[in-house]
């Protein structure tokens, strides 16, 4: 599998990721060990979690599969921290508990060091200082070898990066962005994505396959083993399920008919392949469908199916994005 660097740094990760949000719940042990045999077979060297994935179970799941399964070494472990059970307060970005919960982290994972820490969303109630100096102790005292954020908006990636970026040698610029980023939500692309091209932030697009609903499966009724059909994911599925969404959905099946490939295929191409992309985060169920994703690899969509898909998906993006003397 190809190789990209994660925006203007050293490190190099697979330009497919592999995703653990289901693993210790819907995923179980035996799932999970073949996902990650099948992915580093490939080539795939970028595994994601979270602390609060399974509420630390996909951690611990990961952790048991390094070095028994796969060398440590071929791996580029990334997690994040910042997310909380806490009904008032959602995210805590105070120095004190993402430190202490990247150490919980490194406990669970059976390691010394993740090769990217990531906070996991914007936390209002914390100065954002106080926020990146936890990314910055975490690197200065090697228990994390790179550093990023997650669903941060346009203005508050901006703001961080330029804080990390003003201090070189002493604040740790930040490497990545994880947001959702499919054809079927593209609002990243309003200030985000140009905010991360400009400062050298690499994103890694969560989601890209629209939560499951472009790969087709959707189109006729809803799958009794997707997603879409569990208790506790079916909420996180059912916004893709509208007339807007399946009029795309319906231009990439009709694109994956034209070229002899899946609307999975199409779909995660389309995405992979976006300028400032690093690497999509694909999550599976299981091995087979993980097989399917990774088949992407020998995949490059035409530049005429490209501009359909952009042109039958395109976000409304006018004033202030576009240059007002054209409105």
């Amino acid at each position: 599998m190809e190789q990209r660097h994660l925006g203007r740094t050293g490190l190099r990760v697979s330009r497919i990721g592999l995703g653990t949000l289901t693993w210790g719940r819907d995923t179980d042990e035996h799932d999970a060990a073949d996902q990650l045999k099948v992915f580093w077979e490939e080539g795939g060297t970028l595994v994601d979690t979270a602390d609060v994935y399974g509420d630390g179970e996909a951690e611990y799941v990961l952790g048991q599969l390094i070095e028994g399964l796969v060398p440590r070494r071929d791996l580029v472990i990334a997690t994040k921290a910042g997310s909380v059970p806490d009904p008032d307060r959602r995210f805590d970005g105070s120095r004190g508990h993402l430190l202490a919960a990247l150490d919980a982290s490194l406990q669970r994972l059976g390691t010394d060091h993740v090769d990217l820490w990531q906070v996991h969303a914007f936390d209002p109630g914390t100065p954002l200082e106080e926020t990146l100096q936890a990314l910055d102790i975490a690197v200065s005292s090697g228990r994390a070898r790179y550093a990023g954020v997650s669903n941060f908006c346009g203005w508050q990636l901006a703001k961080a990066a330029t804080w990390q970026l003003a201090a070189p040698g002493v604040r740790t610029r930040l490497a990545s962005t994880q947001m959702e980023y499919s054809l079927l939500q593209r609002g990243v692309e309003r200030e985000v994505l140009p905010a991360a091209l400009d400062l050298g932030v690499g994103l890694l697009p969560s989601s890209p396959l629209g939560r499951g609903v472009l790969t087709g499966k959707y189109r006729h009724a809803t799958p009794a083993d997707s997603r879409g059909a569990s208790e506790h994911m079916a909420p996180f599925v059912a916004p893709y399920l509208d007339d807007a969404a399946s009029r795309i959905v319906d231009a990439v099946a009709t694109a994956a008919d034209g070229l002899a490939a899946t609307p999975l295929q199409v779909a995660l191409a389309w995405v992979r392949d976006r300028p400032g992309v690093a690497a999509p985060i694909v999550g599976a169920r299981n091995a087979q469908q993980l097989t399917a994703a990774l088949s992407v690899e020998s995949l490059s969509l035409p530049d005429e199916i490209c501009q359909a898909l952009d042109d039958v998906s395109a976000p409304v993006h006018r004033y202030p994005d576009q240059d007002w003397s054209t409105l």
